[in-house]
């Protein structure tokens, strides 16, 4: 079944566009720190920025510092952690409790013994956020599983995220969606209609917001979701991007075919 993204005849609206980073804008590597990002991907998004009038953010479980990383010399909005760190458009910052940061750092320390135990785990510590990635050893799901409950037991401030090959703990509250919404009442990207693109579980909650505030969801590959549209690949992320990029100087209307679920 395919369904048009915007049909023909259909002006286009003024787009927000929000992407995950890891499976999204780069594909995923066995590390955190192994992504290759190129100069043609930041090029890119450089050219995103100015096609929807800085309307582009980036919705990651990573920290923002991360992201900078990456895509330097871009500085671009980011909500870091799942929303628990988020970068305004114009470069200011909303701050964790110190409480929160505290906590994420309580429940490294509670499942470290684990790592020491199995060097293949990495912990990756947060600011107010603790991600366990057990890519190199997917037999291990289960004590990570159960390591990861036991730390948030005395922490009932944080929840457990499930995402591909990796539990993360975050503060309760804080999500993609929420993050989303928050974007949305800011300029550059208030009154426009968001389209967020993701690929994992933890992703749902942007795709549902998205869609509730007029926009749509575009999920990466197979797997239930709530995204009302469904796109292959990384490869595939990057064409749309250059084809609703396009199409914002052009005069006539786009007819893009996605598949839908």
């Amino acid at each position: 079944m395919t369904q048009t993204l915007l049909e023909s005849g259909a002006e286009l609206p003024l787009l927000a566009i929000f992407t995950d980073f890891d499976g999204t804008l780069v594909d995923i590597a066995e590390t955190p720190d192994a992504v290759h990002v190129s100069t043609e991907l930041t090029d890119q998004i450089n050219r995103a920025t100015r096609d929807f009038d800085h309307a582009f953010a980036v919705i990651t479980g990573r920290e923002i510092s991360d992201i900078d990383r990456f895509l330097s010399p871009l500085q671009l909005p980011i909500a870091g952690a799942h929303g628990s760190q988020r970068r305004r458009a114009d470069g200011s910052m909303e701050m964790l409790d110190d409480a929160l940061v505290s906590g994420a750092e309580d429940i490294v320390r509670a499942i470290e013994p684990l790592a020491m135990a199995h060097p293949e785990l990495l912990i990756e510590p947060k600011t107010g956020a603790v991600a366990l990635h057990y890519r190199q050893a997917p037999e291990l799901a289960d004590p990570c599983l159960r390591a990861m409950e036991e730390a948030l037991h005395d922490h009932p401030e944080f929840a457990l995220v499930k995402g591909k090959m990796v539990l993360e703990a975050r503060p309760t509250g804080f999500d993609k969606g929420a993050a989303l919404r928050a974007f949305m009442q800011e300029e550059p990207f208030a009154g426009r209609t968001p389209i967020f693109i993701g690929d994992d579980r933890t992703d749902e909650d942007a795709f549902r917001a998205a869609q509730e505030l007029g926009g749509v969801g575009i999920k990466l590959g197979p797997g239930e979701t709530a995204a009302r549209l469904r796109i292959a690949d990384v490869a595939s992320v990057h064409a749309l991007l250059r084809g609703l990029g396009d199409i914002t100087h052009r005069d006539e209307p786009l007819l893009a075919e996605t598949t839908a679920h």
